[in-house]
């Protein structure tokens, strides 16, 4: 498979075409939520190992933090899909919430100046 950009849409019908056709259906929204909190575990494994003071263990050596962001990111599709969340629109009206809110806040905190 080449590496072509893709849409959050394209992302989240890539998901849902893949569990129709190969997966056979989505688990349920709990154990999703389950998956998605053991996968966020995995990355900050990774990162603590990566970045922090914690050394990898043996059993890490294989792991690869692009695969486990992924692996997140994948299971956030599934979950948005499950609960009919359109990621595009809500990351949208999340930016612009966020522009609204923090148009001078971050730039008056002094601990980022």
């Amino acid at each position: 498979m080449t590496s072509k950009e893709i849409s959050i849409r394209e992302a989240q019908k890539m998901v849902d075409d893949w569990i129709r056709n190969t997966g056979m259906k989505y688990f349920s929204e709990l154990t999703n939520m389950a998956i998605l909190t053991e996968e966020v575990g995995e990355v900050a494994r990774l990162i603590s190992r990566m970045h922090g003071d914690q050394s990898f263990k043996q059993s890490d050596m294989d792991k690869n933090l692009s695969d486990e962001l992924a692996d997140v990111l994948w299971v956030v599709l599934c979950l948005a899909n499950q609960t009919g969340v359109d990621l595009t629109e809500a990351w949208h009206k999340n930016l612009e919430k966020k522009t609204i809110r923090d148009a001078e806040r971050h730039n008056q905190n002094e601990k980022l100046t």
